[in-house]
């Protein structure tokens, strides 16, 4: 579910709950309307409250971190296919269809990966990404194009013990990308356990159908708690989209592999 599907989502719901709350409050027998009754709903809406709070507060927490945690690995990422691009060099002419490979890949990862934003100048292969998930990174062709370059590493027969060396630091730094390109690939993916979120929207709807039954029955009242409904759900919209980080208003940004690119085809 989208972000926006999420936060629209949970304000109907706690709009509606709200509303049962003062469609049922009239039907209340008169002894369900005592102050003392109404001063236990609000001790329990208190503990709700607290509860509701805290684990939201633990869900921005965890999806912040998150995102900081892919876009850290993406410069990584980026960083790792620059040493890459150097180790081949240092293998002369022979590497020089790797290098244009891996070119090739970055540019075509970066237009696939951004497709919002221009893609790339130069001759690469137009990818497309997956449209029936915005969280998949996975593509079949980019793996394609990556093993390719070590495919084309393994072939070179090296002429002395230091291009023997050179050659096995490549392989060995292209292990890592491919490592680190897996790595950011399970890392699209949204971490928000579903029954955990249900939870939570349960919680925020018997707070939500607590107010409708003890608010006084005025327009501000309902402004009020229309306001909070807001609140919460941009809050839930916030969680979800930074819980997809290349999916969504806001995403990890292209420029450590833009630079990247930069580099490798200096």
């Amino acid at each position: 579910m989208s972000e926006v599907s999420s936060a629209f989502l949970v304000f109907a719901l706690l709009l509606m709950a709200t509303g049962i709350g003062v469609w049922v409050r009239p039907l209340l027998p008169e002894e369900h309307k005592a102050h003392e009754t109404v001063q236990l709903i609000q001790l329990v809406i208190g503990m709700l409250v607290t509860f509701a709070a805290l684990v939201l507060g633990l869900l921005t927490a965890s999806a912040k971190s998150s995102f900081d945690t892919a876009a850290n690995d993406l410069r990584t990422y980026a960083a790792d296919l620059i040493e890459f691009d150097t180790t081949m060099r240092e293998l002369g002419s022979d590497a020089d269809e790797s290098r244009r490979l891996l070119r090739q890949y970055t540019a075509a990862a970066i237009a696939s990966t951004w497709p919002r934003e221009p893609a790339p100048s130069g001759d690469y292969p137009k990818v497309t990404s997956p449209q029936n998930n915005s969280q998949n990174l996975e593509n079949v062709r980019l793996g394609d194009m990556l093993t390719s370059v070590g495919r084309q590493l393994r072939k070179l027969q090296p002429r002395d013990s230091l291009q023997q060396r050179a050659l096995e630091d490549a392989l060995t730094q292209y292990r890592r990308v491919v490592d680190a390109r897996w790595k950011i690939i399970e890392e699209a993916h949204s971490s928000i356990s579903q029954p955990f979120f249900k939870t939570l929207t349960f919680w925020l709807g018997v707070i939500f159908l607590s107010f409708g039954l003890i608010a006084p029955r005025n327009t501000l009242a309902l402004v009020t708690i229309s306001l909070g409904a807001v609140s919460i759900a941009s809050a839930v919209y916030v969680i979800v989209d930074l819980d997809t980080p290349f999916s969504g208003p806001i995403v990890i940004s292209s420029l450590p592999l833009r630079d990247a690119l930069t580099h490798l085809r200096s």
